[in-house]
């Protein structure tokens, strides 16, 4: 008798895992509608989920709480959301200046939402609240690109030097043909690249200053690659010639 007593809550067991799975595949594909890949999952348990960003160096880990009263995900009671928890695994001693700058953003972006726990108090609203993120780590993502092509290929553009320091980028251009020197410091938010970046200008030879800079600044466009295209246009309109 206690043999099939026991089968009986093996199977049991068996049922409720199924019913698990299948209730994080319907999450999944409903998160999957976002089009977004951002973001990996790592863990789908009955007591939280954790998600990957940025090559590992965040993580979300969400912890549920009991079913939300009328609420449904996925066909299914929505969970209560007890905490989201954001946790960075940069090691900023090792990593590059422009990964810790895309690091700082993301945390700033983070810290200046306010309580996640508010926002996002059920499962229900969980996949706009990774939308949000990806979208933010997608653009700083792409923000680190743009650093590294500088720090690579900045001579083409007579940029001598990129510098990181905290959430500013400072960019050191000289062309004996126009006969400059000059230190240039933007910057950086986590709304980048939808917004002009705040600048200062140190000249050190020449006479292109900050005048010559915000003529050419307020010519380029925000949007995708902002920083490379504000490089090419001072090189493209400052310093081909003399002034």
């Amino acid at each position: 008798r206690e043999l099939s007593e026991m089968d009986a809550e093996d199977e049991r067991d068996l049922a409720e895992m199924e019913e698990l799975k299948k209730t994080e595949r319907a999450c999944l594909e409903i998160l999957k509608k976002y089009d977004f890949t951002e973001w990996e999952l790592m863990e789908w348990s009955e007591q939280q989920a954790v998600f990957n960003f940025l090559y590992d160096s965040v993580t979300l880990t969400v912890v549920f709480g009991p079913p939300a009263d009328g609420e449904f995900f996925a066909a299914r009671p929505s969970r209560s959301i007890i905490s989201l928890d954001f946790e960075s695994f940069l090691d900023e001693e090792q990593a590059p200046p422009s990964s810790c700058l895309v690091q700082r953003l993301i945390f700033q972006f983070l810290e200046s939402q306010g309580s996640w726990q508010e926002k996002c108090p059920t499962l229900h609203y969980l996949p706009q609240a990774l939308f949000d993120i990806s979208l933010v780590v997608n653009r700083c993502k792409i923000l680190g690109e743009e650093l590294e092509f500088l720090e690579r290929w900045g001579a083409k553009f007579h940029l001598l030097e990129t510098d990181v320091k905290n959430t500013e980028v400072k960019l050191v251009f000289s062309s004996s043909a126009a006969f400059a020197k000059f230190e240039l410091t933007l910057a950086l938010s986590p709304d980048y690249p939808s917004a002009a970046l705040p600048f200062s200008v140190q000249t050190h030879i020449g006479n292109i200053g900050e005048k010559e800079i915000a003529a050419v600044l307020s010519s380029v466009p925000v949007g995708h690659h902002y920083l490379k295209r504000v490089v090419f246009s001072i090189h493209q309109n400052l310093l081909q010639g003399p002034r």
